[in-house]
């Protein structure tokens, strides 16, 4: 969607509800907490703000916010699965405010982890800043998916092919798709107000992934380590506006 004044107001808020509950569940990520209690943390803290979990019962998804661990790129269905010294784990978080929808996730780490871990973690999220710094007026949606794509594989990593980010605002998921690969200068041209959930998914190993018996749980195909970070963004004249800052 191209937001106007009024929209930006609910984008906003929907946003800082969402990047609050990261936050907070950054702080609650240590090893002993089952992905079920982040889970609801999360909703508890959602609920307080005003907000809805966007995920609850989203095409039949069972938990309030997606939790993935190790091997898992995206969709973790929250458990009794107890977190643990040397895990990476990826919190995604969607909010709806009065009809206002915004995501975001980020990967932290659990203790002491692998210099791969540590490495794998630092380039996604950069990653997802170097593609946040294309979101302006003018520039082609691809440039943002080949500046990702050219980041990561420059530091030895892949980018997923199968899920992509997207447009975002009074849906979830909207209209246009924002890959993490391709080629510039191709795809609609980008204008001022437009809301989009870039979000890159990076594996250590190969890009591809299965989708396991659950339907939902996502993981690398070679068992190797993912990371996964994003943001709900506005498209600005000069600059994204980040509208789920943690």
């Amino acid at each position: 969607m191209i937001a106007g004044a009024e929209d930006v107001k609910g984008l906003r808020k929907a946003g800082k509800i969402v990047g609050s509950v990261i936050g907070e569940l950054k702080r609650r990520v240590v090893p002993g907490v089952s992905t079920a209690e982040l889970d609801g943390i999360a909703r508890a803290l959602i609920l307080e703000m005003g907000g809805y979990p966007a995920f609850k019962d989203y095409n039949g998804f069972p938990g309030n916010i997606c939790i993935s661990i190790n091997e898992v790129v995206v969709h973790g269905i929250p458990s009794e699965r107890v977190v643990r010294e040397g895990d990476i784990v990826s919190l995604d978080v969607g909010a709806k405010f009065r009809g206002y929808f915004a995501d975001a996730a980020t990967t932290v780490g659990v203790g002491k982890i692998t210099d791969t871990a540590k490495r794998l973690i630092g380039v996604t999220e950069e990653a997802l800043c170097v593609g946040i710094g294309f979101a302006v007026s003018g520039r082609h949606l691809s440039d943002i998916s080949a500046a990702i794509q050219a980041y990561v594989e420059s530091n030895g990593f892949s980018v997923v092919r199968a899920f992509v980010g997207h447009g975002i605002g009074k849906k979830l998921h909207d209209d246009p798709e924002v890959p993490n690969y391709g080629r510039p200068g191709t795809g609609p041209v980008l204008e001022t107000g437009m809301a989009l959930a870039i979000e890159p998914m990076v594996n250590a190993g190969t890009f591809e992934v299965e989708v396991l018996k659950d339907r939902w749980t996502t993981v690398t195909k070679d068992g190797k380590l993912s990371a996964h970070f994003e943001h709900s963004v506005l498209v600005g004249d000069r600059k994204a506006e980040i509208l789920t800052k943690v």
